[in-house]
């Protein structure tokens, strides 16, 4: 997110029936997994009945998953509600242990909230995996810690190359770290084997032997996934992205809003998903240039 965000006037956002309404349209397409991401989306008010409305999609098959990625700090409150709902897999942001870095990366948050939300989401029986942006000279000392403190705990690990999105300033031009040496650097403190083990999304993972946990690795630039990447994205003002890496969307909101039933809907997801994209915009050669695409990753998620 930006150092000083400009908030939506609240019209402009989807309410809950609306994004309930979106979510069903893209099921009745063949969608078949759902995840709600943000910025942090517990704190959107209500959120749960869109959790809640999806669970008859779960139960009849129609649905695989519907997951959710946090930073955690309100899954004290919400991890029983959430499995209740039929969650069963959950994303938690964790790029540091140390409480003073852990601070700094998330502007005065505290460390132990999320430490609460991991436990609370783990009593109540989530698959979690937890997300680390790698930061050279910033969270470098922490990778192996940080998998051994997961797999203490049966959790997985997935390292994330930090993209290029919104006001990204020296963090990502003086940080950028190539996973294939974070991947080096924990092969020379942990036993890994190739694992071919998938969740639907861009991940490659390595088993840690001795534990059931697995490391993932999440590469836009040195490994490139657009191959295989069926992803699209719809922020909470219903712009429907056809890729984390491009500006351009088909906007689904007049269509929400003007239309009764899904038909006109589906047929804007389907017009919108044929122009998907062959490939992202981030360019490697171009890291020291800033941002390349406007929007920020608090827009759309990761």
């Amino acid at each position: 997110m930006s150092e000083k965000m400009e908030f939506l006037p609240r019209a402009e956002i989807l309410s809950i029936e609306e994004l309930i309404r979106l979510s069903s349209a893209f099921v009745e397409l063949g969608v078949n997994r759902l995840r709600i991401t943000g910025g942090e989306p517990l704190v959107r008010q209500g959120l749960m009945h869109l959790f809640h409305a999806m669970t008859p999609y779960l139960d009849q098959g129609r649905l695989q998953e519907v997951t959710l990625t946090t930073n955690g700090v309100l899954l004290d409150q919400y991890a029983a509600e959430l499995f209740d709902a039929g969650v069963r897999r959950i994303n938690i942001s964790l790029d540091s242990l140390d409480e003073q870095c852990f601070r700094e990366l998330t502007r005065k948050g505290e460390l132990r909230d999320v430490l609460a939300g991991i436990e609370a989401a783990d009593r109540a029986g989530f698959e979690i995996k937890l997300n680390v942006v790698a930061l050279k000279g910033i969270n470098d000392q922490e990778w192996v810690d940080i998998v051994n403190w997961a797999c203490e705990r049966g959790h997985d690990v997935t390292f994330i190359e930090s993209m290029p999105m919104g006001d990204i300033g020296e963090l990502r031009n003086d940080h950028f770290m190539p996973l294939d040496l974070v991947q080096q650097t924990l092969e020379s403190s942990l036993n890994l084997t190739s694992s071919s083990h998938q969740t639907g999304g861009p991940a490659r993972y390595m088993s840690v032997n001795g534990s059931d946990s697995r490391v993932g690795f999440i590469s836009p630039y040195t490994h490139n996934f657009c191959e295989s990447c069926n992803r699209v994205r719809v922020s909470c003002t219903g712009q429907l992205y056809l890729c984390l890496g491009q500006d351009d969307m088909v906007d689904l909101r007049p269509v929400v809003r003007s239309s009764q039933d899904n038909e006109l809907l589906k047929q804007a997801i389907l017009d919108g998903v044929a122009i998907k994209p062959k490939g992202h915009n981030f360019d490697e050669e171009r890291l020291g240039d800033g941002a390349q695409v406007v929007r920020f990753m608090s827009h759309t998620g990761g």
